[in-house]
């Protein structure tokens, strides 16, 4: 089967690429939730309205309230992304013609029909976008301080408790101008 060393240490790289790929494909799905508390320098009212807006622009609606700790539940629907699905494919598709270039040469009486791994690319873009594309809810908390808090910024009135998925924490953050708290 492997007629050299050289051949040996390339088919075990190939294979242990190809099965990270696996796990990187894998993983693309998964839910990242975390928490993260923020600062605030706008006024209370400017920063409810800025929150209410934020969400409402990107599809978020309410589904519970609960005013005595001042926490509200958001749901939306994260629709995956085109182009890393294609990203996903174009790499399964790469990695497959890599692993069976290398099982081809290194079996040299099988002929070429490992490289019929590049067939089944589609496959990731595809578990992907079945994946990824779901209802995923925010979970807000305003906090007014009692007293502002002096940053570089200026000084902070309010604090934002919020758990989402990371992507949603950073767009927010990045959105109203939020510093870590």
């Amino acid at each position: 089967m492997f007629d050299n060393a050289a051949t040996q240490s390339t088919f075990v790289w190939t294979l242990l690429l190809s099965i990270g790929l696996f796990f990187f494909i894998r993983a693309s799905g998964k839910d990242r939730i975390e928490t993260a508390q923020f600062l605030a320098t706008q006024p209370e009212p400017d920063l409810r309205e800025a929150l209410r807006r934020y969400f409402a622009d990107r599809s978020y609606r309410v589904i519970n309230r609960d005013k005595d700790n001042d926490k509200v539940t958001l749901e939306g629907f994260v629709a995956p992304s085109k182009f890393l699905a294609g990203l996903l494919s174009a790499l399964a598709g790469i990695g497959g013609l890599c692993l069976g270039l290398v099982i081809s040469l290194s079996t040299p009486g099988n002929g070429y029909w490992p490289l019929g791994l590049v067939a089944i690319a589609p496959l990731a873009g595809l578990f992907y976008w079945k994946t990824s594309g779901r209802l995923e809810q925010v979970v807000l908390r305003v906090e007014i301080l009692p007293e502002a808090i002096a940053t570089e910024e200026g000084s902070a009135q309010g604090r934002i408790i919020v758990k989402a998925h990371r992507d949603e924490v950073e767009s927010l953050r990045l959105a109203l101008n939020l510093l870590d708290d």
